[in-house]
């Protein structure tokens, strides 16, 4: 399974989001989508974002599948007028561990090391 995230652009003309963007995305979902939960965070900077927990063989393909969906739905749903998605992205988890890293007195050591039998 694989997250991807989508950052939702704004209209031209302005027009906020509509109600329930989770729920209308939802609505578009089909099953050949094979995702499986879709969370909206509609304060996340610089533009709102769906993420996207889905099946994939892939990183490469479950990125492809939301940019496809996140279109499709984008298009199809008279509440989204305008508004267009962001290439689909998985996020990057690196600066929270190395954050936690670092509070432990551990940073730096999540690299790879020389192996203690050579």
């Amino acid at each position: 399974m694989y997250l991807v995230h989508t950052a939702l652009l704004p209209a031209p003309s302005g027009s906020p989001l509509p109600d329930g963007v989770r729920e209308l995305f939802q609505a578009a979902l089909r099953p050949e989508d094979r995702i499986e939960h879709l969370v909206f965070h509609p304060r996340a900077e610089p533009a709102p974002v769906l993420g996207v927990y889905l099946l994939a063989d892939s990183l490469a393909e479950a990125e492809r599948r939301v940019a496809l969906f996140c279109h499709r739905a984008l298009g199809a749903v008279p509440q989204f007028a305008g508004w267009r998605a962001e290439p689909s992205t998985a996020p990057m988890v690196v600066p929270f561990y190395e954050q936690l890293l670092a509070s432990s007195g551990l940073a730096g050591r999540n690299g790879p090391r020389t192996f203690p039998s050579t």
